[in-house]
Formats: structure tokens, C-alpha cells, sequence
């Protein structure tokens, strides 16, 4: 589920909704069904989270789903979806065991996608329409973690940064 929600930036409750039909291996997208707003979009998922995705399909899931298989992603241990209250307390307790300074939790991996991205030259318009955002000034907010990035790359490569 880690994997899932730093490749795509998929909200908390579009993971929750992620049905085993949404994923597309051929082409490395899923399908975001009724996301904020209605609205349906395609987002990509990289290679490393289609493995981790793979493994818990074909060794843990099995193990986990009913004859009643609801076709839901990701299962609790007793075969039903998750509650949106016990995936972020699960995933809350995940990031306290990393030790990673930072607090929340699923949300903590939709930005930190989005940092990643813009901090790698991704157009603000791309990370957008991943995110789902139906207005650009809301996908503005992580522009300004960027600056951290363009200070480095200016101090690198602008002469009149050195003295």
C-alpha cells in the first residue's frame, strides 16, 4: 500500500476504492474510479510499486480473501476493505517505525509525491491532473517545497552566487 501511495499520489480513499480491474500492468496505470469530485482519471505507477503490488496479489491477498471477494485491492487480515480510519492508523504506525520526521499519514506520501516530482522538473500541470486537482492553484501549494531545489541548482550554477 506504501508503494502504492508514494508512486501515484492517490488520495486515501481512492486506495480504498482501487479494485483489482483498475490496474492496467501493460500499460503501469491505474484507473481512478469516482475520485474527489466524480471524476475519473488514469494515473501511472511505477515498476518497483507493480512488484511490491504483484507480491501482495499473489502471496499475501490469496490468503486474506473470501468466496465473497469483493475485488478490492487491499485487504484486512480478515478479508474485508480497509476503513479509512484503520489505514491511516496503520500507515501512521509505519511511518513512526521508519523514524521519518514527519507527522500524518497517508496524505504524508500524496506530497511527498508531489515534491519528488517538481523537485525532479515535472510541470506543475502534469502533477495536477496525477493528483486530481480540478484547480491548478491547488497544486500550486507544493511549489514552494520546490524552492529548496532551485536555491541548490542556483548556488550550483549561477556565477554570482559564489563569492
Amino acid at each position: 500500500m506504501l508503494e502504492v501511495f508514494y508512486s501515484t499520489g492517490i488520495r486515501r480513499s481512492e486506495l480504498l476504492r482501487l479494485e483489482l480491474v483498475d490496474v492496467d500492468w501493460e500499460l503501469g496505470v491505474v484507473a481512478i474510479r469516482h475520485g474527489k469530485g466524480n471524476r475519473d482519471r488514469m494515473v501511472p505507477i511505477g515498476q518497483r510499486a507493480l512488484n511490491w503490488l504483484n507480491k501482495y496479489l499473489t502471496q499475501a491477498r490469496p490468503k486474506f480473501a473470501s468466496k465473497l471477494d469483493s475485488g478490492v485491492v487491499f485487504l484486512t487480515s480478515h478479508g474485508l476493505p480497509f476503513t479509512p480510519n484503520h489505514l491511516s492508523w496503520l500507515v501512521r504506525r509505519y511511518i513512526r517505525a521508519a523514524n521519518i520526521a514527519k507527522n500524518g499519514a497517508c496524505h504524508v506520501f500524496r506530497h511527498t509525491m508531489a515534491t519528488v516530482m517538481l523537485e525532479g522538473g515535472a510541470d506543475t500541470r502534469y502533477i495536477q491532473e496525477m493528483l486530481g486537482h480540478a484547480r491548478l492553484d491547488t497544486t500550486q501549494i507544493y511549489t514552494h517545497v520546490s524552492i529548496r531545489k532551485l536555491k541548490q541548482i542556483h548556488n550550483r550554477t549561477h556565477p554570482a552566487a559564489k563569492i
